[in-house]
């Protein structure tokens, strides 16, 4: 018999909250984005410490956290960036397990760090399964609650998988990560990078770069040194994936995140590896960043390294 959904209240609902989960994958060849939580990592952590499934959904709160009022008893975890959780004005530790008693108040208060934290909940965050997801994607309306971000007197369900979560369970404070407002991404050639001068990977490289205000879920768009393209910038759009880094006519680099389009028609100088995603995912409007450029070979083992590392952490609790 399924446990009896527990019910949380949106009394605020921040600046930007979604439901989130791990993505739609396999739809792209159809047109559908994969979206999914920015950071992959931290949702990931988030629902470890709770027993949930990698794949359960939670929430994902950008720069502004929402205000939750708990109707019934419910642990949860909040991973990410810190953005000053408080239960009943009670500072809250984060990447831990904490109980929210029936009746009580998760709010949110200054960003001290990221951009973008993740509220987890012991059995996940109830939603239509959609394409295998339950991730929110504003842009086509699908997923999470009707397709958009929480507003206020929405009602959330969550419990309705099984979760084995431990009261102060935590993630060991030298394992958490620390998001820096200036990080340095490592990235491998892209696939068109022989349509760039010679000299526009070195640019890339050695020059740092400021996130705009254009930027959001669907990709950072950068400032910095130009970088030069051979011949026209467009191509026959082809594929493209979270950490593509598109360059435009205008010379200024485009790098994709989570809720990018399936396919794109400008030239790719080079592509962020896997393991730096949680870095990007943590940046926000006006921080900078700088590029370092590896081969294929070092980014899958750093990625392989990230995931055995992760599973000694906190090995898998579900299917």
């Amino acid at each position: 018999m399924s446990p009896k959904p527990s019910i949380i209240h949106v009394l605020r609902p921040g600046l930007f909250t979604t439901v989130q989960d791990l993505g739609r994958l396999g739809y792209q060849r159809f047109g559908v984005s994969v979206s999914g939580a920015m950071d992959p990592w931290a949702l990931t952590v988030g629902n470890r410490l709770l027993g949930n499934p990698d794949h359960a959904a939670g929430l994902e709160l950008t720069l502004q956290g929402p205000e939750l009022l708990f109707e019934h008893r419910l642990s949860i975890a909040v991973t990410g960036a810190d953005l000053s959780p408080t239960r009943d004005g009670v500072a809250l530790p984060m990447w831990t397990v904490v109980t929210m008693p029936a009746g009580s108040r998760l709010q949110f208060g200054t960003r001290r760090q990221g951009t973008r934290a993740y509220l987890t909940i012991a059995g996940g965050i109830e939603a239509p399964l959609l394409l295998e997801s339950r991730s929110t994607h504003v842009q086509s309306g699908l997923g999470g609650l009707a397709g958009r971000p929480l507003k206020k007197n929405d009602t959330l369900a969550g419990g309705g998988l099984s979760g084995r979560c431990c009261e102060g369970r935590t993630l060991a404070q030298s394992s958490r990560p620390q998001y820096l407002t200036s990080p340095t991404l490592r990235v491998i050639p892209g696939p068109q990078v022989g349509r760039f001068t010679e000299a526009a990977l070195h640019l890339l490289a050695m020059s740092p770069y400021r996130v705009t205000s254009e930027s959001d879920r669907m990709g950072y768009r950068l400032e910095g040194a130009e970088l030069p393209h051979r011949g026209p910038a467009d191509i026959i759009s082809e594929a493209v994936s979270a950490g593509s880094i598109q360059v435009p006519p205008n010379r200024q680099p485009i790098l994709l995140m989570a809720d990018c389009q399936p396919t794109g028609g400008y030239t790719k100088l080079a592509t962020m590896i896997r393991a730096d995603r949680s870095l990007a995912a943590q940046l926000g409007p006006g921080d900078s960043l700088s590029f370092v450029v590896i081969s294929a070979k070092e980014a899958s083992a750093l990625f392989r390294s990230l995931h055995a590392e992760l599973e000694r952490l906190l090995p898998p609790q579900g299917p």
